[in-house]
């Protein structure tokens, strides 16, 4: 409750700054009769409120007047955490690979930059902070990107009941489903977050009696995110309770659990379980899977797990987690690893973050999964997380950042602040080639102007080859 009156005052303070008045802070969580009482009494008070400063003016850049087809976008922070965080535009073309076109900064700063998505019809971007409750900011931001090249800041906003925004996935009527795996607070429980198609929050799940004494019974951080529209079925998958990575800190609370959702009530099914997990960060269906088949990574363990959502537990409820590949001894405990598959079903590549290594498994039959990288191999990459499969499916684009919390917290990871653009050969192998340098690019005499370096942490890209169908992705 301190750090309730504590946030209403820096939000008072906040209304003061017109610079940042675009913002839309709510009022105090709302009472909800069984809700809001275990919240209020179990919510410890954040371990370090910051005010709510505006960045820095920030510093110019030079653009670029060239027209790519192949445009990747970066949710980024800055470096000295003081100038705003931003969208940085670049070429992905080969012939201009790696031009910077546009910077595209926030209102705020401090937000810790966090995953991005885009709308399916590629007009607007969404990206969340990780850390911005400790300004007390909106932690959403939403980019026009109706002229993709010249992408605009368009609004931001915040949920009541839950913060730190992880991963996106666009609703085909519009508006977006996003993780939000704390409390208002950065406690469990999180909630699964509903925009409409003016991306303004409609819902945030479960809102039916049992699903919230689910999510207030047992630890509730959803992270990874994934829809299946045909079977109508949703998965999240728990990861950490996010106030633990904060100091002080009794040491960090790594769930176990994946949630399976019916997608036209969004009601949780069943709660599964892959036992001793510490952490489970990521789950993805696989493509094409006549059993619409997910996998879901276990990042204490060093693991692979495949959920089978329309098998039956021993209790007869929907949903079964199998082992399915252990990623080996280098992948135990290395905090963060996130995943992504081609569209055609067949491969599967993993982020390792703390084990500066990418790993790759042919996943065409799930009942002998082939690795394809060398675990020893020593790669390009320092602190790999988030990574995006291009639309063509030719190559892998990776961001050597993943969280750094600085003084106030216990997660620090190494990074390089490079996006790395990796060549995905025919056999699924991969093929290391280019990389933007960010800290280059947003360091002194950088193009993107010195705002002491620069922490891309997710991306997107467009594809806008054949005019007739893009892809957004």
């Amino acid at each position: 409750m301190h750090s309730l009156l504590a946030s209403a005052a820096l939000a008072g303070l906040l209304a003061l700054l017109p610079e940042v008045s675009s913002l839309t802070l709510p009022p105090l969580i709302p009472s909800i009769p069984g809700v809001t009482e275990p919240l209020a009494s179990n919510a410890p008070p954040l371990p370090i409120l910051q005010l709510p400063t505006p960045p820095l003016p920030s510093p110019p850049f030079t653009p670029s007047n060239i027209k790519p087809k192949r445009i990747g976008y970066f949710w980024t922070g800055a470096g000295d955490n003081i100038h705003a965080d931003f969208l940085a535009t670049y070429s992905l073309d080969d012939d201009t690979f790696g031009t910077l076109l546009w910077v595209t900064d926030v209102p705020t700063s401090g937000n810790s930059p966090h995953h991005l998505g885009a709308s399916l019809d590629g007009k607007t971007l969404i990206g969340g902070g990780l850390l911005s409750l400790l300004k007390t900011q909106d932690t959403a931001y939403y980019f026009d990107t109706t002229n993709p090249y010249r992408p605009v800041f368009k609004k931001s906003n915040r949920a009541l009941l839950s913060s730190i925004t992880d991963e996106i996935r666009a609703k085909p009527d519009g508006g977006f489903f996003i993780t939000y795996m704390g409390s208002a607070v950065g406690t469990s429980p999180g909630r699964l977050v509903e925009t409409d198609d003016n991306f303004n929050i409609i819902h945030e799940w479960p809102e039916d009696v049992p699903g919230v004494l689910s999510v207030l019974g047992q630890q509730f951080d959803p992270h990874g995110l994934s829809i299946d529209y045909e079977n109508n079925i949703i998965l999240t998958s728990d990861f950490v309770a996010p106030v633990t990575i904060l100091k002080p800190t009794l040491g960090i609370q790594r769930a176990n659990t994946l949630r399976l959702w019916d997608l036209p009530s969004r009601t949780i099914l069943n709660t599964i379980t892959i036992p001793n997990g510490g952490g489970i960060q990521d789950v993805k269906f696989i493509p094409g899977h006549p059993e619409a088949a997910a996998l879901a990574t276990a990042v204490h363990l060093g693991q692979v797990w495949v959920i089978y959502p329309f098998r039956r537990d021993t209790k007869g409820k929907l949903g079964v987690a199998e082992l399915f590949y252990d990623l080996g001894p280098k992948a135990r405990d290395t905090v963060a690893i996130y995943s992504d598959i081609s569209q055609d079903g067949r491969y599967a590549y993993f982020t390792l973050t703390t084990a500066n290594h990418i790993a790759a498994l042919d996943i065409s039959d799930l009942s002998n999964p082939i690795r394809l990288d060398n675990p020893d191999e020593d790669q390009p990459t320092i602190g790999p997380h988030y990574l995006k499969i291009t639309p063509d499916q030719k190559h892998l684009l990776v961001t050597d950042y993943f969280v750094q919390t600085g003084d106030i917290g216990v997660i620090n990871t190494p990074a390089d602040f490079k996006a790395l653009y990796i060549d995905i050969l025919q056999d699924g192998r991969l093929s290391f080639n280019r990389s933007i340098e960010f800290s280059r690019d947003f360091g002194t005499g950088g193009k993107g102007g010195d705002r002491g370096g620069a922490k891309p942490h997710s991306s997107v890209v467009f594809d806008l080859s054949d005019p007739a169908g893009p892809v957004y992705y």
